[in-house]
């Protein structure tokens, strides 16, 4: 049972910090930044002959244009939270501006356009944005006789910013729902465990506490007249006791983070049986045992058939008492096996348990149907109709034995 935090680091191999770089860690100022940048030269340069850029006069500069320039500038520092709006106004500002020198908004379309295939959660609105801004395009190019080359060149940058901001986008949702899912599998697992735990604590508890009770009641019951007997009883309930507390040690040492697996023994299977037999018939039980089965079990069915056993076992002590008869057969059928456990209900109950019994069902069948069913199979708990009870599992066989 690996005890490890889903995102621990194997020995040996360090993981090293995720790059984030200035637009992840300071997003608000670094869009500010870009959108001062976007700005300025925007501002201050314009085209000149030769595919070249110069400064404009100071006339140019304090141009009408430049309200359009601000407006389209400040709206970049919200192109995360509102990344359609955002296009919207820079496009709005481009159209004011086309046929003209001062058509320079290109690097802010382009930023926009990248940033709602970015940051968009509507999928509609990526497409209908390179289309608008390619259309300005081709009216700019066309009142300016820009060569078709030089157009169709922009028209590519504009929807390879979207289609680049997009997959960025999709990129990012699958890396968080990966980890969604690997926490989600880890939280699984840890549940998983904590059931698992939960079963073998009760297994343990409930056998071994109903045999110490009820041989404890047994020696009460003939100290008067057999004090051997009762000495004899008593030490049964000290063995039991014993075993009951090396089974705890075991399972709470696998709870401990730090425990090393090689000291930890193997978990009990059917070859335990005839000593879980022993066990009871010391307790008192008259138990009859036909097992069928041959072939060695995968280590998750052979472990559930011990603890079925034993908690139908336990039950029958508990339920009917010493001296009730009682079969178990263990038999292979087709790709599984089968477990039956028949009583006949006429043990010493009555007299023999103690008042301490007298409590609320426990959970004993739950957590055998629960067994069952986790390994895909069944469990079928009924009354017979002589008296006495009938408890049948089926454990289908998966994988190759371990």
């Amino acid at each position: 049972m690996n005890r490890r935090a889903p995102h621990a680091e194997t020995p040996g191999h360090s993981v090293p910090d995720r790059f984030r770089g200035p637009f992840t860690r300071w997003p608000r100022s670094a869009d500010a930044v870009l959108a001062t940048a976007l700005f300025l030269p925007t501002m201050l340069l314009e085209e000149a002959p030769g595919d070249t850029m110069a400064v404009r006069p100071v006339s140019d500069i304090l141009h009408p244009a430049l309200l359009l320039f601000l407006v389209a500038g400040a709206a970049l520092y919200r192109r995360r939270s509102r990344p359609v709006a955002v296009l919207c106004v820079v496009l709005v500002a481009w159209a004011g501006t086309l046929g003209s020198s001062h058509s320079t908004l290109g690097a802010m379309v382009i930023v926009a356009l990248y940033s709602v295939g970015r940051h968009s959660d509507d999928n509609r609105w990526g497409p209908l944005g390179v289309v608008a801004a390619i259309a300005a395009l081709t009216i700019d190019g066309l009142l300016l006789s820009v060569p078709w080359g030089d157009i169709g060149f922009g028209a590519f940058v504009m929807s390879g910013a979207w289609y680049l901001g997009r997959r960025l986008r999709l990129r990012a949702g699958r890396a968080a729902r990966l980890l969604r899912e690997q926490a989600a599998e880890a939280r699984r697992i840890v549940t998983e465990e904590r059931t698992h735990i939960a079963r073998e604590l009760h297994d343990v508890v409930a056998h071994r506490v109903s045999m110490m009770t009820v041989q404890a009641g047994a020696a009460r019951m003939v100290a008067a007249e057999d004090p051997q007997g009762a000495l004899e009883a008593m030490a049964a309930v000290e063995e039991a006791g014993r075993q009951a507390l090396d089974e705890l040690r075991h399972l709470l040492g696998v709870l401990r983070p730090d425990a090393e697996r090689d000291d930890l023994g193997p978990q009990p299977g059917l070859a335990e049986l005839p000593r879980l037999v022993a066990e009871v018939r010391e307790a008192g039980l008259d138990v009859s045992v036909t097992n069928a089965i041959r072939d060695p079990l995968p280590a998750r069915v052979d472990l559930s058939a011990y603890r079925i056993v034993q908690e139908a076992l336990t039950n029958v002590l508990k339920h009917s008492g010493p001296r009730t008869r009682t079969q178990v057969h263990l038999r292979e059928e087709n790709d599984g096996i089968t477990i039956e456990v028949l009583d006949d209900g006429h043990g010493a109950a009555v007299q023999a348990m103690p008042a301490a019994h007298k409590g609320p069902p426990g959970h004993g069948i739950v957590g055998m149907r629960e067994r069952a069913l986790l390994l895909g199979g069944s469990l079928d708990a009924q009354p017979r109709p002589s008296g006495g009870f009938r408890l049948t599992a089926r454990l289908p066989i998966k994988g190759e034995p371990t």
